[in-house]
């Protein structure tokens, strides 16, 4: 997944501000550290993200509370306007901008959508997801406001705009070296923290597909410790290859394409269950119903056509990738499906690890056995 490459060139990034080395082996590093820490068990990963996500939480307030006095309106117009239309003060690259700066601001909450990922560990998922989720937009809204507008504000939108990292570079720009090292370190949590989630979240959507016949069977194995060891194991290493790159930006932009790309057909997948089973079970609705899946949807797919116009190779080399997966599914996946319905798939998140272990390759004596 393209998000997780772009994490980790950014934490390369953040530990040459803070120690003057970066490059393959800082990202070989941190992948082996917390795929290892993952491979010990859902527990004990998720409590070491929780310790870092507080980390950097409290790096962003600490920050706030440094810069809101050095807080200047003016500093959050200090770009000279260019000659693009609708060009002005207030958007200083015009229409053409705003489109292209969709995906950096959709970088602030992407992955968020990983929380569901964590239904089958989740003691009541129907009650604890919608609440997880919720919670988790606002907070990322809240976080997002701060970064955004008061480090322009404090520092200058032009100078955040070219920074790299902008918390420490905003807080020595205002006379806060001391805060700034302290920060850097706990930015650095920060950045961890995503790659830790995106880690947790790629391995279970990894198992999830190799489990319902999607993916190689193979990479739905567990370990004693009841951990998809294949599905952290294998994209990680491809993960690190594509990191060798060093194209941040191009990594971004190929997250976003691939997420909007989802977001999009989930908005859709809502549409079509609403107007088609509008009986169906549904311990959590979503308020507003279609025309907030509606307005999702073109969301989705405005903002899927900026990463076109930030960067067209983003767009492009995403849209081979998923011919490439469309023609496995196609050509092999399809025939070999352990799932054929809904009520399948459910039977198989439902489903122990050791009878999925313990089954048969054959999909048609999986799903008997089920």
């Amino acid at each position: 997944m393209p998000w997780r490459r772009r994490i980790v060139i950014f934490i390369g990034a953040a530990v040459e501000s803070l120690l003057g080395i970066n490059g393959p082996l800082v990202y070989l590093i941190f992948y082996a550290l917390f795929i290892g820490i993952h491979l010990a068990g859902v527990g004990e990963a998720l409590k070491v993200m929780m310790v870092i996500s507080g980390l950097a939480v409290f790096a962003i307030l600490a920050t706030a509370v440094a810069l809101i006095g050095d807080f200047d309106a003016a500093n959050l117009f200090d770009i000279a306007p260019t000659d693009a239309a609708g060009a002005s003060t207030f958007m200083p690259f015009g229409w053409y901008g705003v489109w292209a700066a969709l995906p950096f601001g959709m970088w602030l909450f992407l992955a968020v959508e990983g929380v569901p990922l964590a239904a089958e560990e989740a003691k009541d998922p129907a009650r604890d997801m919608p609440k997880g989720i919720i919670g988790a937009m606002l907070f990322l809204l809240f976080t997002a406001l701060l970064v955004v507008v008061l480090l322009a504000g404090a520092a200058g939108a032009e100078m955040i705009g070219q920074s790299g990292v902008p918390l420490v570079d905003a807080l020595n720009a205002a006379g806060n070296p001391t805060l700034a090292t302290v920060v850097n370190v706990l930015g650095l949590a920060g950045l961890i923290a995503s790659f830790f989630s995106i880690i947790y979240g790629y391995s279970r959507l990894v198992f999830a597909l190799s489990r319902a016949g999607y993916l190689p069977k193979a990479l739905s194995l567990t370990s004693g410790r009841k951990v998809p060891y294949l599905a952290l194991i294998v994209p990680g290493v491809f993960g690190f290859l594509v990191s060798l790159s060093g194209e941040g930006d191009l990594m971004l932009g190929m997250a976003v394409v691939g997420a909007t790309i989802s977001y999009a057909l989930m908005a859709l997948s809502h549409i079509l269950l609403r107007v088609k089973q509008p009986d169906l079970l549904r311990p959590y609705k979503t308020p507003g119903g279609v025309v907030t899946s509606g307005i999702a949807l073109v969301l989705s797919l405005v903002a899927l056509t900026g990463v076109y116009a930030f960067d067209p190779r983003a767009f492009n080399y995403t849209i081979v990738l998923f011919i490439v997966g469309a023609a496995y599914f196609f050509l092999y996946s399809k025939n070999h499906l352990v799932a054929k319905t809904a009520e399948e798939e459910f039977a198989l998140v439902v489903a122990s690890p050791e009878e999925l272990d313990d089954s048969d390759s054959d999909p048609a004596v999986t799903t008997a056995k089920l």
